[in-house]
C-alpha cells in the first residue's frame, strides 16, 4: 500500500511581482511540507504572475523568473519535496511557457507547454510558442545563476515524465485538459500515475462545472491521480482567476479548494493510495491499448513519494483515502457568484492600488445599485476574514482605512467599514424624481457609505446657456417641441457633467474627510447597455473600473433579489419594482423616459443577440435563421427580421464606444468588451445592405408559426 499526500495550490499571484510571489510560493511549500506531503503543485506562470502580457517578451522578465526560482531552489522550503513551478523559459531562443520540476536542489526536468490558449481573453501564442516535439527531449543549458545553486550544467527539457522509485508523474498544463487529445491520455497508456495540472484559469459565471466535469473524466476511464492548481485573484487586469484547486482520484473529487476568497494562499491536500490507481486500470481493453501506446522518456529519479509502508494517516486525510464518497463538490449559484467573484476582484484592486476606497455615483436604478451592493459584499468579506483573524486582510484594511501603523483597528463590521472606505453620491436635476433620490439615500444608508446628495442644474445651465450664447441657438428637449439632436444633445450634456463631477469628488473627498489620497470612481454599465451601445461615451460609465461591466440585467436582477435576503437589505426590492430610466429627460402627464422603450428591445432580447453573436459566432443572416425557430411560436418572421437588424444598426453603430469602454470584472461569455476578448472593427456599414436585404427576403417567404398568426386566423 503506497500512501502519499499529494497537494494542489491556489495563490494569488500579481504580474510582475516577484518578491511577492516569491514569497507566496514558498509559503505554500511550507504549508505542504507541514502537512507531509511530498508533491506540491502551484498555478501557471507563477513565478512572474500569469497576466504580464506583452512583459513576457522582456527579457527581464525572464531573468528575474531564474533569480527568483535560485531562491526557491537554495531554500529550506524546498527541500525534500518534489515542487512543481511555473515562470517562462528561453530555450534556444524561443520563449517557452514551462512548468519547472524541483527537488533537493536539483532540475529535474523542464516541461513546456504544448497547446496554447488563444482565444476568448488569451493570446498566448502572443508572447509564447508551443513545444511541438512531442515526446521528444533535449538538454537545456542552465543560466550560471541556476548552475551555481544546483551543480548542474545542463537539464533534461521537452515531453518527458518523471519515474520515481514508487510511481510516475507527468505534467499537464491548463489548455491542455480542455483540447482533445489531451496528454494525459497518452501519458496514462504508458504508466504515468499522477498528472499535474498548472492553470490561469479565469472566472466566468457558470463555467466551474465544465472544468470540474473535464478534470474528472481525465481520470475516469484513464485511472490516475489528477492535481489541479490554480491562479486565484487579480493579477493586473480584468480578470478574476478563480482558484478552486482540486485532486481528484479515477474520476472522483477528493479535494476542493475555494473558489473565491480574500487569502493570497491556499492550499488543499489528499492522501492517496497509489493501488487504487492501478487496481483501477485492471481492465482489458484498457491494457491491450497501453500495451500498443508509444513510450515517454522516463527521467529516473532516487526517491519515492510514499514511504513503501503502511503508515497512519492524519484524520484531516482519512475521507480522501477511503474514496472521498463522502465529499460533494461546492458549485455556488450565479447569484453567489456576482456577490463573491467582483468583490474579491474589487479587493485585490483597491489594496494593490493602494488608493483609500471606492466613489460611486448613485442614480437610484438597479446598475449602480448593484455596484454599490458588491462594494458592500467585499466589505462583508473582509469583515469575515478580520473576525477570523486573517493579518493580511487586516492589515490592508487598515491602511486603506488611513489609521496609523500601531493600529488596533478591526474591520469587523461591515457596514463600519464600509463608511470609512465607500462614497456615495446622487447627482440630481431637474429631470430626476424623489423616487430615485429617495433610493440612493436609503441604499447608502443601509450600506453604511458616506453619501452626499446634490443637484447639479446649475452646471447644466451653464454648459447650455454658454451653447446658446456662442451660437444664438438654445437647444430643446423633445417633449418641449426640440429635433431628435437637440434632445440628445441636452441628455449627454448631464451624463457627461456627472462624469467630471463623479472625478472631482473622488479626488477631493479623503480630503474633506481630513484624509490623504484619492478614490477609484466606480462605473456601472451593465453587459447589455455596452453591447446595444445605450450609454453615453465619456459619462458615469467611464470610470477607473466596472465591477458589473460583464453582467448582463437579467442576472444582475437576480443578484439585487439574492443580496436582499442575504444581505439583509429589505430597500432592495424597490429598486427591483422600479422602471428603469435614465432620467435625462423631463417627465411629463404623458412621457416618463424609460431604458427598453428607447433601445427598442428589451434587455433579455439584448443576453439573446449577445450569445448569439459572441457565443454562437453569427452574423446578422444566421441570428435570424436561429430565432426563426426560437422565437417563431410568438413573432413572425418578419417581426423577428426587424428585431434583429435594428439590433445590429445599433451595434454597428455604437460599436466606437466600446473602444473607450471602462476595464470591467470579466463575467459573461458574450462580453464586447473591445481591449482584448471581442475583437471587432469600429467603424461599421451599419445598415448591412447585403446581408438585410437577404434577411428580408427570406423572412418574406417563410409561413408564420406565431401565435399571434394563429388567432387572428381563428377571428377571420
Amino acid at each position: 500500500m503506497g500512501h502519499l499526500i499529494t497537494l494542489a495550490t491556489s495563490l494569488n499571484q500579481w504580474a510582475l511581482d516577484f518578491q511577492g510571489n516569491l514569497e507566496r510560493i514558498l509559503e505554500s511549500i511550507a504549508i505542504a511540507k507541514s502537512r507531509g506531503a511530498t508533491l506540491r503543485v502551484g498555478p501557471e506562470l507563477e513565478i512572474p504572475g500569469y497576466g504580464c502580457l506583452d512583459h513576457f517578451l522582456e527579457g527581464d522578465t525572464v531573468l528575474h523568473s531564474w533569480e527568483v526560482l535560485a531562491k526557491i531552489l537554495s531554500s529550506d522550503e524546498a527541500m525534500d519535496i518534489v515542487c512543481d513551478i511555473g515562470m517562462p523559459i528561453i530555450h534556444k531562443n524561443v520563449i517557452y511557457n514551462c512548468r519547472v520540476i524541483i527537488h533537493n536542489r536539483k532540475i529535474l526536468l523542464i516541461r513546456p507547454k504544448m497547446w496554447l490558449a488563444n482565444s476568448g481573453n488569451y493570446r498566448e501564442l502572443r508572447y509564447f510558442t508551443p513545444w511541438m516535439k512531442h515526446r521528444q527531449w533535449e538538454d537545456h543549458y542552465l543560466p550560471r545563476i541556476i548552475q551555481a545553486v544546483t551543480k548542474q550544467t545542463k537539464v533534461p527539457f521537452g515531453d518527458a515524465v518523471i519515474s520515481t522509485a514508487d510511481t510516475c508523474i507527468g505534467v499537464e498544463l491548463c489548455e491542455e485538459l480542455f483540447t482533445p487529445a489531451s496528454p494525459h491520455i497518452l501519458m496514462g497508456l504508458d504508466g504515468v500515475e499522477i498528472f499535474t495540472n498548472s492553470s490561469g484559469s479565469h472566472h466566468e459565471l457558470r463555467k466551474l462545472n465544465a472544468r470540474v466535469e473535464l478534470i474528472k473524466e481525465a481520470t475516469l476511464k484513464l485511472g490516475g491521480v489528477y492535481l489541479y492548481a490554480n491562479q486565484q485573484g487579480c493579477d493586473g487586469d480584468r480578470l478574476y482567476y478563480d482558484g478552486c484547486a482540486m485532486i481528484a482520484v479515477n474520476g472522483k473529487i477528493l479535494a476542493q479548494g475555494s473558489q473565491f476568497s480574500l487569502q493570497d494562499v491556499e492550499v488543499i491536500s489528499a492522501t492517496i493510495d497509489i493501488e487504487d490507481v492501478r487496481a483501477h486500470r485492471a481492465v482489458s481493453s484498457r491494457s491491450m491499448q497501453a500495451a500498443a501506446s508509444e513510450r515517454y522518456h522516463r527521467i529516473e529519479v532516487d526517491f519515492s513519494l510514499s514511504s513503501g509502508k503502511f503508515d497512519d494517516v492524519a484524520d484531516m486525510h482519512m475521507g480522501a483515502l477511503l474514496g472521498g464518497k463522502y465529499f460533494e463538490v461546492r458549485f455556488h449559484t450565479p447569484e453567489e457568484e456576482i456577490a463573491l467573484g467582483p468583490a474579491c476582484w474589487l479587493w485585490d484592486y483597491l489594496r494593490r492600488s493602494r488608493t483609500q476606497g471606492y466613489f460611486v455615483p448613485l442614480s437610484g436604478g438597479i446598475d449602480s445599485c448593484a455596484t454599490a451592493v458588491i462594494v458592500f459584499s467585499m466589505c462583508r468579506l473582509v469583515a469575515a476574514a478580520a473576525s477570523r483573524g486573517s493579518g493580511q486582510v487586516i492589515a490592508d484594511a487598515r491602511r486603506i482605512a488611513g489609521e496609523p501603523e500601531d493600529s488596533m483597528y478591526l474591520p469587523t463590521d461591515p457596514q463600519e467599514f464600509c463608511s470609512r472606505i465607500f462614497h456615495t453620491c446622487y447627482m440630481g436635476t431637474e429631470n430626476s424624481s424623489t423616487d430615485t433620490r429617495d433610493r440612493a439615500r436609503l441604499l447608502a444608508n443601509s450600506i453604511g457609505s458616506y453619501h452626499i446628495d446634490l443637484n447639479m442644474d446649475t452646471l447644466v445651465t451653464a454648459v447650455r446657456s454658454l451653447f446658446s450664447l456662442v451660437t444664438g441657438v438654445t437647444p430643446k428637449f423633445r417633449v418641449h417641441g426640440g429635433s431628435e439632436a437637440e434632445n440628445l444633445a441636452l441628455q449627454n450634456i448631464q451624463a457627461r457633467l456627472r462624469m467630471v463631477i463623479a472625478y472631482l469628488f473622488a479626488q477631493l473627498l479623503p480630503f474633506v474627510r481630513g484624509k490623504a489620497g484619492g478614490l477609484l470612481v466606480l462605473g456601472s454599465a451593465n453587459v447589455d447597455e455596452s453591447l446595444r451601445g445605450y450609454m453615453t461615451k465619456y459619462d458615469c460609465s467611464s470610470a477607473d473600473i466596472n465591477p458589473i461591466g460583464g453582467i448582463s440585467k437579467t442576472d444582475l436582477k437576480r443578484f439585487i433579489a439574492y443580496a436582499q435576503t442575504t444581505f439583509d437589505l429589505p430597500i432592495l426590492n424597490s429598486f427591483l419594482t422600479a422602471v428603469p430610466t435614465a432620467e435625462l429627460e423631463p417627465i411629463t402627464d404623458t412621457y416618463v423616459q424609460a431604458d427598453e422603450a428607447d433601445m427598442g428591445m428589451t434587455y433579455d432580447e439584448l443576453s439573446v443577440f449577445g450569445r448569439l453573436r459572441k457565443v454562437e459566432k453569427c452574423g446578422p443572416y444566421s441570428m435570424f435563421t436561429k430565432l426563426v425557430h426560437e422565437w417563431g411560436s410568438f413573432l413572425s418572421p418578419n417581426q423577428i427580421a426587424e428585431k434583429v437588424k435594428l439590433f445590429y444598426f445599433q451595434y454597428a453603430r455604437n460599436r466606437h464606444k466600446m473602444t473607450t469602454l471602462t476595464p470591467s470584472y470579466h463575467a459573461e461569455s458574450y462580453s464586447p468588451d473591445d481591449n482584448r476578448f471581442d475583437l471587432r472593427p469600429f467603424l461599421y456599414p451599419a445598415r448591412f445592405p447585403w446581408q438585410f436585404k437577404k434577411i428580408d427576403e427570406v423572412a418574406a417567404v417563410l409561413p408564420d408559426r406565431s401565435q399571434h398568426s394563429i388567432d387572428k386566423a381563428k377571428v377571420d
